[in-house]
């Protein structure tokens, strides 16, 4: 009996990923969303150059727990040969499959030929995908955009029946130009139109935040799955919810307290891998979302975003969880005050009997 291709399975389940991003989707956030529901998640990017010349930073992106599965390993870099090497270092770990960043519009990094850079020469592109999908057994997948700028430069279509061609086994494609960054509007046609010309995973990434917008997506453009970069930096419970919805029940978003614990929660697990002050400042990115619709909320985060120790943010958001239960008590009483009332009000007086 052969065994089930574990890539194949994910793929075949209609996945929602948690997108590659620096400084974000470390192990820690990565168990936050898989938690929640995410189906695989891509580590943070992985520089081949720094990863070839012992950076440790670049080391300790590339390792993955034994609970930290199923997890895909991102790299990027400008030289095909080191990306090889790079892919052989990655495949030691045993990630389910190794993606390539094609699609990284940062100019810093485009222009050295890398991440969006390689969008200019489609053909140098195909050949790197090429060697990567030889030197390694792993599947290997490319996560681009639909091009660099005007519509002569949006080589999408054709560039996804060459990447198949050559052995890449699905493509995840960032519905904007590298000239966009994140302005404008993702268009989700371009993945459908790529989509329709090979046999292979499409995942459509762009403009994804709400648990309706995934099935959204996926319904208009016939893409195997979708990928949630910022949305899910927003709103990590977007992977609950859509499970949800899909399960046909209405999605419940998280109450304030349930906001305040995983923001705790991802606090302490941030300030334990990272020097005190550091772990506190890194938790701050998460905080627009964490607090969104938590009454107090963005008061709370003038403080927290003016401290960088760990005692007065737990002492903070444990002042604010207070004032909420002491809230929702006196809104309990009144509603138990008014439930009372109404019924005196319409219960018939003795003289009416």
């Amino acid at each position: 009996m052969s065994s089930i291709d574990p890539f194949h399975a994910l793929m075949s389940s209609r996945p929602v990923l948690l997108a590659p991003m620096e400084d974000v989707s470390d192990a820690i956030f990565r168990r936050i969303c898989r938690g929640f529901g995410a189906d695989a998640c891509f580590t943070e990017f992985v520089n081949v150059e720094s990863l070839l010349n012992g950076c440790l930073r670049a080391e300790r992106k590339l390792h993955l727990a034994e609970d930290d599965r199923p997890t895909a390993i991102q790299i990027y870099g400008a030289d095909p040969g080191r990306l090889m090497e790079a892919a052989l270092i990655a495949e030691a770990q045993r990630p389910l499959f190794i993606d390539v960043n094609c699609g990284c519009w940062v100019p810093k990094i485009a222009r050295r030929g890398a991440g969006a850079g390689w969008l200019r020469d489609p053909e140098a592109m195909v050949e790197m995908a090429a060697r990567l999908v030889r030197a390694v057994s792993l599947p290997v997948t490319v996560k681009t955009r639909i091009g660099i700028g005007v519509e002569e430069q949006m080589p999408i279509v054709d560039l996804a029946r060459r990447l198949e061609d050559v052995g890449v086994r699905a493509l995840t494609i960032h519905c904007r130009t590298a000239k966009m960054g994140y302005t404008g509007t993702a268009d989700w046609q371009w993945a459908a139109r790529a989509r329709a010309v090979v046999q292979m995973p499409v995942i459509v990434n762009g403009d994804i935040c709400t648990a309706e917008d995934i099935e959204r997506a996926l319904e208009s453009t016939g893409c195997a799955g979708t990928m949630i970069g910022r949305g899910a930096i927003a709103h990590p419970w977007i992977f609950r919810e859509l499970k949800q919805l899909r399960a046909g029940l209405k999605p419940v978003p998280p109450t304030p307290f349930e906001r305040l614990r995983l923001l705790r929660e991802h606090l302490l697990a941030n300030v334990q891998a990272r020097r005190d002050g550091w772990g506190v400042t890194y938790t701050r990115r998460y905080l627009a979302g964490y607090l969104r619709d938590v009454p107090g909320g963005p008061e709370l985060r003038v403080r927290l975003n003016g401290s960088d120790r760990l005692e007065p943010w737990l002492e903070w958001i444990s002042a604010l969880e207070r004032e909420l239960e002491n809230g929702a008590d006196e809104s309990a009483q009144s509603a138990c005050a008014a439930a009372i009332s109404a019924s005196a009000q319409s219960s018939p007086s003795p003289n009416d009997m």
